[in-house]
């Protein structure tokens, strides 16, 4: 890979700094890849916005499969310890993708302290 595109994670202790992009895939031990650019549009960070795509609609897709096995008062220990186990790994999958596109949202400067109250429109 060329474009410093790809960087293997310091210590799972310790964050990385904010200018990497935590990517949706581990190196060959299991730690966290990162990568290094200036440009979003750089064909290792399309290939990580199409497969974290695909990682949120899965973790949806498993979500449907759980819901339906938990509403059937049928389901055995069997079929709810999988849909557990799945929702899990789809879970830790989902909040790897949050972490990633969330480190990567600008910070704003706001007014109020924190104890201000949020605008009328985000109290949804």
């Amino acid at each position: 890979m060329n474009e410093r595109e790809y960087a293997a994670t310091p210590s799972p202790v310790l964050p990385p700094p904010a200018a990497l992009r935590l990517l949706p895939w581990a190196d060959s031990e299991g730690k966290p890849c990162y990568l290094s650019t200036d440009d979003n549009g750089s064909m290792i960070s399309r290939l990580a916005d199409e497969i974290e795509a695909t990682q949120t609609s899965a973790g949806a897709e498993v979500l449907r499969d759980a819901e339906a096995v938990l509403a059937d008062p049928k389901a055995g220990a069997r079929n709810l310890r999988q849909a557990l186990t799945r929702t899990v790994e789809a879970l830790s999958v989902v909040l790897r993708v949050a972490e990633s596109r969330g480190a990567r949202l600008p910070v704003q400067e706001h007014d109020g302290g924190e104890d201000a109250e949020p605008p009328a429109d985000a109290m949804g």
